[in-house]
């Protein structure tokens, strides 16, 4: 066998091998997890009075009605202990307990939300243009995300209390804030 002979082969076998790396992680991982995340994210579809049976009424005021709850009446406003906060409405994990911050706005308050698992719309209700956010899986309103949040995002998910639910991780305890 020549060199050019040899080399070629080796291009050949090491283009072959970067090919079969790339479909391993792009072609079983990549749809392995996409595919997880679109299970993850089916959406529920359900009427009001079906929702009206399975919420509070403040619950079905904000979650499904975009009603907003008074200022400093969340419990979840002292929530410090690392876990997840869900939504009221399905179970979908919307933020983890690093991303809380105290806000001083009387609403629960994190600067990231789980990728993928909320979703947004321009609100203009008011006088001025917000940014509304739901939830990816039922739809479920939340709250408001503004641009003046800490680092490292600078984002403020400004979220009604009631819409969401607190669910400690195992261990528990308090997380750095």
């Amino acid at each position: 066998m020549t060199d050019q002979a040899l080399i070629i082969g080796r291009r050949k076998f090491l283009s072959l091998a970067g090919l079969g790396a790339y479909v391993a992680a792009f072609g079983v991982l990549m749809p392995f997890k996409l595919s997880l995340a679109a299970e993850e994210i089916k959406k529920i579809m359900k009427t009001d009075d079906e929702w009206e049976r399975e919420l509070t009424s403040k619950q079905f005021d904000v979650l499904r009605h975009e009603g907003t709850e008074r200022p400093f009446t969340s419990a979840l406003l002292d929530e410090h202990r690392k876990g997840q906060f869900i939504c009221a409405g399905c179970g979908l994990p919307l933020f983890t307990s690093d991303t809380k911050f105290d806000s001083g706005t009387g609403w629960p308050s994190f600067f990231r939300a789980i990728d993928g698992h909320v979703e947004t719309k321009r609100d203009v209700q008011l006088i001025m243009v917000r940014t509304e956010y739901h939830c990816a899986r039922c739809g479920g309103h939340q709250g408001h995300v503004f641009e003046d949040g800490p680092q490292p995002t600078g984002l403020r998910y400004c979220n009604n209390g009631v819409a969401l639910r607190f669910v400690p991780d195992k261990e528990g305890g308090d997380h750095d804030r």
